[in-house]
């Protein structure tokens, strides 16, 4: 009986080191694959550029010269207004106006408007929230009237200050994650210098130091 006994583990060791093995093998390679996402796709904490950013972005929203921004400029020149109150300089009329055929101003301010509710809805509740976004439904938005405008404006000012707090929030990302908050401020930059060729009015002053 015994022998019996022996001689049916005996049999079974071949098959069962053979699972063992494929699943240390399976295993490692999970492991391996961890790694190189993570080596891809560090984590880190917000807190150690969260002054940096909030300068920024605070710079372009309200210009360099604000209690909040600090002494200096690093984007705009000093004397600069920043952008908010840039657009309130600016009519409907004003902001009804395309140059050659392109985006009008008023499609700049809603295009922005739009995408910091998102990066704002990511910071409030994570996720994805750019996976059903409808970038093009801004670019629609051509000539406006006062209190379009005006909507425009209170919507977007009110975006950047949910924005603006959120940089100074200290929290963990992951890698790709942080390129998006840092690409928010250069996303930014990029229309405030869009919106400036195209009305002469909404420019800051060409002196100042930068």
């Amino acid at each position: 009986m015994v022998v019996s006994q022996l001689s049916w583990i005996a049999a079974g060791i071949p098959e069962r080191v053979s699972h063992i093995a494929a699943f240390r093998a399976e295993y490692i390679a999970a492991l391996q694959l961890r790694v190189e996402v993570q080596r891809h796709n560090r984590v880190m904490q917000t807190s150690n550029a969260g002054a940096a950013l909030t300068r920024l972005f605070s710079e372009l929203i309200d210009g360099p010269d604000v209690e909040s921004a600090g002494p200096g400029a690093f984007v705009l020149n000093t004397g600069d207004v920043g952008l908010l109150r840039s657009l309130d300089k600016l009519s409907a009329a004003d902001a009804s106006r395309s140059m050659n055929g392109g985006a009008t101003i008023a499609a700049h301010g809603q295009h922005l408007r739009y995408g910091l509710s998102l990066m704002n809805r990511w910071a409030a509740e994570g996720g994805n929230p750019f996976a059903d976004a409808r970038w093009d439904e801004a670019w629609k938005t051509a000539a406006v009237n006062d209190a379009e405008w005006e909507a425009i404006r209170n919507g977007l000012g009110h975006e950047s200050r949910r924005w603006l707090r959120a940089l100074g929030s200290p929290r963990t990302v992951d890698e790709i994650e942080f390129t998006g908050i840092v690409a928010s401020i250069a996303h930014l930059a990029y229309h405030i210098g869009a919106i400036r060729q195209i009305n002469k009015d909404a420019r800051g002053p060409r002196e100042g130091t930068f």
